[in-house]
Parts: structure tokens; C-alpha cells; sequence
């Protein structure tokens, strides 16, 4: 069954965000890891409450297993603490599909 990271990305300082090489590393670590980025950074549209989403970014995986191979991986982990410098207030979730 396939799973879905959902990431809602604040970063505080952009520019430094997509210098830092994380947003390559994200993508070459996810994919060897059979994830796929469904969206990245597109606009977004409220349409009920009050969350404002800041930089939404949904990466589907092939199965929650392979979703938490990938995020609790050494490869990506060492790029965390770069996400967390520039991106301190992110929201990040694991949704599994139907």
C-alpha cells in the first residue's frame, strides 16, 4: 500500500535553503528509495479554515516501510539538520493510502 509524505516547509531564509543542497539531496535520497515527489513548492489554495500552508511538498513512497527506510536512512538523516537550520518550523507528516 503506498504512503505519502506530506511536508508543510517554512523556511526562514530561502535563499539559503535552496544554496544549501538539501532540496538535491531530498530528491536523489527519496528516489533511491522508490519515493516519487508528487508536488513541490506549487501553489496552494485554501479552500476550508485557517491553516496557511507555507511550501507543501507530498513525496509518494511504494509502502510506509520504505517512506521511514528512507527518512530514518544515514543518507538522508545527515541532510535533516540542513532542513532544520533553514526550515526550523516545518511540518512534517506520514499519511498511508488506500
Amino acid at each position: 500500500m503506498a504512503a505519502y509524505l506530506i511536508a508543510d516547509v517554512l523556511p526562514t531564509d530561502m535563499e539559503g535553503y535552496r544554496g544549501s543542497g538539501y532540496l538535491e539531496a531530498a530528491v536523489s535520497t527519496a528516489t533511491a528509495h522508490g519515493g516519487t515527489y508528487i508536488a513541490r513548492g506549487g501553489e496552494t489554495t485554501v479552500l476550508e479554515g485557517d491553516w496557511e500552508p507555507e511550501r507543501m511538498v507530498i513525496i509518494q513512497f511504494p509502502s510506509m516501510e520504505d517512506l521511514r527506510t528512507w527518512y530514518d536512512s544515514p543518507e538522508y538523516q545527515e541532510w535533516v539538520a540542513v532542513r532544520r537550520r533553514y526550515a526550523p518550523n516545518s511540518k512534517i507528516v506520514a499519511l498511508e493510502g488506500v
